[in-house]
């Protein structure tokens, strides 16, 4: 099991419909194609020797490697040292665009940048998860894999002049291993294309430079819309660069990471498929990117969310209510839940999932968490139109009637359907929202249900939300669990952060669920949630915890907190799902709920430090 690299040892790129994460010494353990949630072809991250990998690295028995990113892009450099020379792989993915393709291109280039290094690597994909063969054919400028499932051409970069590389490939077991010698100021290099035109070609250098010259541009272009100054800038950004990567640019839909089957514990069975959009993640970034001055996201997600919720208008609901908690990118609904049986799964962690089965869940808080990013663009200059609102005005007469009861919460659990009080939190949010919208545009409304079922849900959890023995706001109704998903309650506007109620509910979750600055979501063992096993603190909650303690005024601990957690990113400032207590990365890598959390905390706790310094008049 020593064989798997560290969930964190990895980068991201991508094209804007795919991705593939690398590995620090420069291996794709993880591609799928042609879309992020499309069977893998590249999988050695969840099965060593099943899963298939595209390997390059020096010749040498001993060398050391660095990794970072080009300045403000998602171009990835890994640097090679040994004691002949310095080399570097650069690895990036041209970018797509809005229009759906099956042709995807992964560029590797190789560069010798002092002395001499020899490249060598191997080119082993699984199709289809592992379980679709493939034949192979080699031709002078590269080789061609096909399968049922997706063919690939591999087509060589070099120049005519290049004898000694006519011949640097060679098969085995359909399977391609390579061999490159280069000298300090060469660069060579490889493109995988998926779905190609045609048979290999031939590349000449200058393309290969015209391709990165212009993935270059496109991320700085893109990155310079920014319009976020703060202290926490290198963060934020490459925060906004990883969301980016993981938005689906035909539709404008957020998955929530890349990945699927990476443990919540190393061995145990919390190991989900991320590769879709839940409406609650994905609602979070309207947040973050108008916050950064990212209006065509935005714009994007919320038509993509619009979407969602006319094509259920006046169908009949089913256990999950009008809304799905999560669909596929392009907003289908087909997740049923498999496992992939033959995979090992990320060092012996199995079962490894594909689709998820909490997709139907009954969760009442998605339906705040879109109402509150639709309103938030609305107050941007985003507005509704009238099928939208007559959509909307279905969904909330839907929630009107169905939200006082039991569902499985924001984190799925599989132990049960409970009164989550985030839950109620959220919906108590929808109908404010959808009410604040009315009077704005002067919509028409149910606004005595609506401002009834407010009210009511308003009584109901500080009444039954409330626990006096605990003096704090808990995770359900009858039980004095706590839960830092209520770390939202002043941010959505349900209390005030000064309130003596939240003060002492945010005293308590110090108390239970943090642990030197990192906060758990809640104790499993309190509150059982249908699954084997424990986890580590959620790193999402962490950052909520840095809004929580910047709005409530405790702006030195809210810094301290955040300068903390930053140190757990990995070497390229990305973070996964949750940390450990050795500090490693565990679950799904990278997580846009995560980043979407760092940005808005850094936000957040900018806009309080500045209010500071203009109240002592500095």
């Amino acid at each position: 099991m020593d064989d798997y690299p560290l969930i964190e040892d990895h980068g991201l790129i991508g094209d804007l419909q795919t991705a593939a994460l690398v590995t620090r010494d420069a291996t794709i353990d993880w591609f799928c194609c042609p879309r992020f949630d499309s069977p893998s072809v590249f999988g050695a991250l969840l099965d060593r020797s099943k899963g298939g990998h595209f390997t390059v690295r020096p010749a040498a028995r001993t060398y050391t490697s660095k990794q970072l990113y080009h300045p403000d892009t998602a171009v990835l450099v890994t640097r090679f040292m040994t004691e002949a020379g310095a080399g570097e792989v650069v690895d990036f993915m041209p970018v797509t665009g809005t229009t759906v393709t099956d042709r995807h291109r992964l560029v590797r280039m190789l560069r010798c940048v002092r002395g001499s290094m020899t490249f060598q690597g191997e080119i082993a994909p699984r199709f289809d998860y592992g379980r679709s063969p493939h034949e192979l054919h080699l031709t002078e400028d590269g080789a061609v894999f096909t399968s049922q499932a997706l063919d690939l051409a591999l087509h060589l970069v070099r120049e005519p002049q290049d004898e000694r590389l006519l011949n640097i490939l060679s098969a085995n077991d359909n399977d391609v291993h390579f061999s490159l010698t280069l000298q300090a100021g060469q660069q060579r290099g490889l493109i995988m294309e998926s779905a190609p035109a045609g048979p290999p070609q031939q590349v000449r250098v200058e393309e290969f430079e015209r391709l990165f010259h212009e993935t270059v541009r496109y991320w700085r272009s893109w990155l310079g819309q920014s319009t976020y100054s703060g202290r926490w800038r290198e963060a934020v950004e490459r925060s906004a660069v990883t969301l980016k990567l993981m938005t689906y640019a035909p539709t404008g839909a957020l998955v929530a990471a890349p990945t699927t089957g990476l443990p919540e514990q190393l061995g145990g069975e919390r190991n989900w498929d991320y590769r879709f959009t839940w409406i609650r993640d994905a609602s979070f970034s309207v947040y973050a990117l108008l916050g950064l001055g990212f209006k065509e996201e935005a714009a994007a997600f919320i038509d993509w969310l619009h979407a969602r919720v006319k094509e259920k208008a006046g169908q009949e609901s089913g256990g999950s209510g009008p809304l799905n908690i999560m669909y596929r990118v392009d907003g289908s609904a087909d997740l049923v839940e498999e496992t992939l049986g033959h995979w090992e799964g990320y060092r012996g962690s199995a079962p490894v999932r594909i689709g998820n089965g909490a997709a139907n869940q009954l969760q009442l808080d998605i339906y705040g968490e879109a109402l509150d990013s639709i309103y938030f663009a609305h107050e941007h200059g985003m507005h509704l139109d009238h099928g939208g609102w007559k959509a909307l005005h279905t969904l909330l007469d839907w929630l009107v009637d169905h939200w006082d009861q039991p569902g499985e919460g924001l984190w799925e659990t599989r132990g049960g359907r409970k009164d989550f009080t985030y839950g109620r939190v959220m919906s108590w949010v929808a109908f404010d929202r959808a009410l604040r919208m009315a009077h704005d545009d002067g919509r028409p409304a149910a606004g005595g249900r609506w401002v009834q079922a407010r009210d009511a849900i308003y009584e109901q959890v500080l009444d039954r939300g409330w626990d006096p023995k605990k003096q704090a706001f808990v995770q359900h109704y009858g039980d004095d669990v706590l839960d830092s998903a209520l770390l939202r309650m002043p941010t959505v506007g349900f209390i005030m952060p000064g309130d003596p109620m939240w003060q002492s509910t945010l005293n308590a979750m110090e108390n239970e669920l943090v642990s030197d600055s990192l906060v758990y979501r809640y104790n499993p063992e309190a509150s059982p949630d249908g699954l084997r096993g424990s986890e580590g603190t959620f790193s999402l909650c962490t950052f909520m915890y840095v809004d929580a303690l910047a709005r409530a005024g405790r702006t030195d601990m809210a810094r301290l907190v955040l300068e903390k957690m930053l140190t757990y990113a990995n070497h390229l400032g990305l973070y996964s799902e949750e940390i450990d207590l050795t500090g490693r990365q565990l679950g799904n890598f990278p997580q846009a709920f995560t980043h979407l959390a760092l940005i808005d905390a850094a936000i957040t706790l900018d806009g309080m430090l500045r209010e500071e310094r203009r109240v002592r008049g500095g």
